[in-house]
């Protein structure tokens, strides 16, 4: 029996982790991408473009040298290869930010730089990658538009791994078109009831355009934004504690990876591992100096959610996305600063009126039971006791793993950070365990 395929758009600003997580869906035969649209954000938008090349052409590479792992990346070499397509180079307003203190210039490390054989040289890459990428001169708007209204009403979803200018753009040139088309929406981005990773109140990907994630996640007004019940979004409360353990890959990937006190050497290794080894050198110096030696799997938590949901065309008007067993989604309502002084990017949230902020009662309860759940350690003067669980009219809705109300849905339980490093590791590098 053959499973249908979840075709997808990828919008990325690859980006260690988003190269990880492409890795992760060209590996994964649940789904079909349909194109790449590449922005800035971890890194300026031409070498973003670039490391989708580098990404292809280490898969390529593996597979000329070991071709049994062919099957294992079924979305390499499809039928209908996706179209890469060049998005935007900056916000909507205001000036550009880019995380190269954590992804480096190039978004990699730096391995431009320092494995210079993992660079692409050739000028003509439209004939070698021709069975792999379609390269295109229109807009990533016109792109986008094109295949939404090529496929069945609500069969595609737009995964949103970078900033969300691209979908900004799209939704300001084509609001009801891609309100009447798309299928699903999953985004990685915000912070909800834990700090920011930009700055101390705002995730990197909002933060870099906060006015497009505003247009985006405008749920108040029809005519604007797009429809909470095809919106998921996975802040950093959920996907931090989704990590890729450094000590994990040495012992089940390559036995000799350290940092870039000691660079990974290519006639010792696959090129795949080689490719990975090289840019995890630097990202495992600067998850040791935040005080980790692993690497959290933001996007990575995103092409896995968008693998085990996809869309529902029989969900209609306020309800909550459908979720798969294992996965959770609860409405959260907020509003994204977009000009403050110290607070660009933030998600305000209203406490006054959302029993699922971090508070005593039920939310406490809750919180603290994915706590223990999770093995995450609590605050010095926390309590550990879990309180009693209190009912609330129209909350939980056990028969759908959803949580009701008015604002957008929010991932809040997933099957778990094992589950993902489980597969993440037998995908990408063939890892059983």
């Amino acid at each position: 029996m053959t499973t249908k395929k979840v075709p997808v758009i990828i919008d990325t600003d690859p980006g260690v982790d988003d190269i990880l997580a492409i890795l992760l869906a060209l590996a994964s035969p649940e789904l079909e991408i349909l194109a790449y649209v590449v922005s800035f954000g971890n890194t300026d938008v031409h070498a973003a473009y670039e490391n989708i090349y580098r990404l292809y052409q280490a898969v390529g590479r593996q597979i000329a040298s070991h071709p049994e792992d062919k099957a294992r990346f079924p979305n390499f070499s499809p039928e209908v290869p996706p179209v890469l397509a060049l998005g935007p180079h900056g916000p909507l307003e205001g000036g550009r930010h880019h995380a190269q203190y954590f992804h480096g210039r190039d978004g990699l490390g730096d391995v431009s730089q320092s494995h210079p054989d993992l660079n692409v040289h050739s000028e003509d890459r439209s004939s070698i990658f021709c069975a792999n990428l379609i390269t295109t001169t229109k807009s990533a708007a016109e792109v986008v538009l094109e295949l939404l209204q090529s496929r069945p009403k609500r069969s595609i979803t737009y995964i949103a791994l970078g900033p969300l200018t691209g979908l900004a753009l799209l939704l300001r040139e084509h609001g009801d078109v891609v309100r009447e088309n798309i299928g699903r929406v999953v985004i990685m981005g915000g912070a909800l009831d834990v700090p920011g990773n930009a700055t101390p109140v705002a995730e990197f990907n909002i933060y870099a355009d906060a006015h497009a994630a505003n247009e985006v996640l405008s749920f108040d007004t029809p005519e604007r934004g797009l429809p909470s019940d095809r919106v998921v979004l996975l802040p950093l409360d959920i996907t931090s504690i989704h990590e890729f353990p450094f000590p994990f890959y040495v012992k089940h990937v390559d036995p000799t990876f350290e940092s870039t006190r000691k660079p990974s050497v290519a006639s010792t290794k696959s090129p795949l591992v080689h490719f990975s080894s090289s840019f995890f050198e630097r990202t495992r110096e600067v998850m040791i100096e935040f005080g980790k030696d692993a690497m959290e799997l933001h996007d990575i938590v995103a092409i896995w959610c968008a693998i085990d949901n996809p869309p529902d065309p029989t969900e209609k008007g306020d309800n909550l996305p459908v979720m798969c067993p294992g996965w959770a989604v609860v409405k959260r309502k907020f509003a994204i600063e977009r000009t403050g002084e110290l607070t660009v990017g933030m998600m305000v949230i209203d406490r006054r009126d959302d029993p699922t902020a971090y508070a005593p009662g039920l939310n406490r309860a809750q919180v603290q039971s994915l706590l223990q759940q999770y093995h995450q350690p609590h605050g010095l003067l926390e309590s550990i006791a879990v309180p009693a669980q209190v009912e609330t009219e129209d909350f939980v809705r056990p028969d759908s793993g959803t949580i009701s109300r008015t604002g957008i849905p929010c991932v809040v339980e997933t099957p778990g950070p094992d589950a993902l490093l489980r597969l993440l590791a037998n995908r990408v590098w063939g890892v059983d365990r």
